[in-house]
This record gives C-alpha cells, sequence and structure tokens, in this order.
C-alpha cells in the first residue's frame, strides 16, 4: 500500500448536471461552478469538432455509441480498481468489462504508480473560486516531485499530440491546486493503459507546463464570454 500523506484537506463536493453542462457544488453551495471538462468541450476547435463529426458519419451513429459508452464503462472501472489499490482495499468486479479494467490496472500499477511512494489525496476535488472546478484522481508524490496524475485509458495507443485536452486538464488541475493550497507543484502525469495493456506515461512540467496553463486561461475566456447575454 502506498503512504498517505493527509496535509491537504480536499472540499466535498456535488457534482450535476444543468442544461447540458457538468456543475460543481462546492461546500454545499459556497461555489457552483462548471467543470473543466465542461469548459474544454464547449471551446473545442471547430477542426476538432469536424474530425468527432467525420469519425461518427465513418463508423456509424450506432456504431460509435457502442465505442463511447464501452471506452465510458472500462475507464470507470479502472479508475475505481485504481482508487481501491490506492486505499488499500481490494476490489474485483468479475463482468467481461471488469476483467479487462483490472488487467490494465495491474498495468498502471506495476508501471506507473510503482513510481509514487507517498500519496496526499484520492479523487480530489479542486476548484478555482469564480471559475471553475473539477477532480482529478491523484495528488502525489511522482519520482521526488509533488504532481497532479491523471488515470486514462484508450482503445489504442495515442500520440503526444492527440493528447492536448489531457495535458490542458491537469494545467488546470494544477492551477487550482496551487491556489487553493498554496502549493509550487508544476508536474502533471497522464498514466494511461489501451484496453491492450499497452502502457504509456506522458509527463508536462517546467515550461510546457506555463504553455498549458496558458491556453487554459484562454479557454476559461472564451467561455465566460460566449455565455454572456448578447445584446
Amino acid at each position: 500500500m502506498i503512504k498517505a500523506n493527509k496535509k491537504f484537506i480536499y472540499p466535498k463536493c456535488v457534482r450535476s448536471n444543468v442544461d447540458g453542462k457538468r456543475v460543481y457544488d462546492i461546500n454545499n453551495g459556497k461555489y457552483k461552478l462548471p467543470s473543466v471538462t465542461t469548459i474544454l468541450s464547449a471551446t473545442q476547435s471547430a477542426e476538432k469538432r469536424e474530425s468527432l463529426a467525420a469519425w461518427r458519419n465513418r463508423v456509424g451513429e450506432d456504431s460509435a455509441a457502442r465505442i463511447v459508452a464501452s471506452s465510458g464503462s472500462r475507464g470507470t472501472a479502472m479508475h475505481k480498481i485504481l482508487e481501491k489499490y490506492i486505499i488499500g482495499d481490494g476490489y474485483m468486479d468479475l463482468t467481461t468489462v471488469g476483467q479487462e479494467a483490472h488487467n490494465m490496472a495491474k498495468v498502471v500499477i506495476e508501471q506507473g504508480l510503482c513510481h509514487v511512494p507517498e500519496i496526499y489525496g484520492t479523487e480530489c476535488t479542486l476548484y478555482y473560486p469564480g471559475l471553475y472546478a473539477g477532480q482529478t484522481d491523484l495528488i502525489a508524490s511522482h519520482k521526488g516531485d509533488m504532481a497532479v496524475i491523471d488515470f486514462k485509458q484508450t482503445n489504442k495507443p495515442k500520440k503526444r499530440e492527440w493528447i492536448e485536452d489531457y495535458c490542458i486538464q491537469l494545467a488546470a488541475y494544477t492551477m487550482a491546486h496551487n491556489y487553493m493550497h498554496r502549493t509550487n507543484i508544476s508536474k502533471g502525469v497522464i498514466m494511461m493503459c489501451s484496453k491492450d495493456n499497452f502502457y504509456q506515461e506522458f509527463i508536462i512540467q517546467g515550461l510546457e507546463m506555463k504553455k498549458y496553463m496558458h491556453q487554459w486561461l484562454k479557454k476559461v475566456d472564451q467561455y465566460y464570454e460566449e455565455q454572456r447575454p448578447k445584446d
């Protein structure tokens, strides 16, 4: 079991969907904020929207829906297994999807979490007052540095240029943690496993982290500009 250090207190939250947007209710209504993923989705480039639409047309709407649902179920199961492992609880899911997720989680544990000797929180709610909120999988020490860590499942291995939104997501969580807890985290880690059990680890830090923070702030500005009532 990984050593737990409870030096940070993370707030409670309730997540809900309002008009198709995920909203975080923080500390019993003190803050009601759009999620990081809601902002990323709302500010997608036209090129990315067109690419997604082209994929749906190519595979067909029914197949696309099945692929998305299957990926979501597998990802949820993998996250639950990893969370239980981190806190020292056993967990078994005997469904077909559950067995796939167990195999993927085992790869993440053996190749990724082996470099995490100490954790500060799991499923951590993070927010930046008045702007956004989200929940990251892990705040922990990674190879000697405090880092924000997210677990991702994928149908096939990814190239780095394909996961820009994941990097921006980590930057958003890092900014929120640094604001909330007066930390100076500058490292984000994506631990990714494909359904064929191929592990990938993407690290963003230093100037690259600053670049993604800048991109995130531009997206936040765009989101709120588009939410303003039009004259």
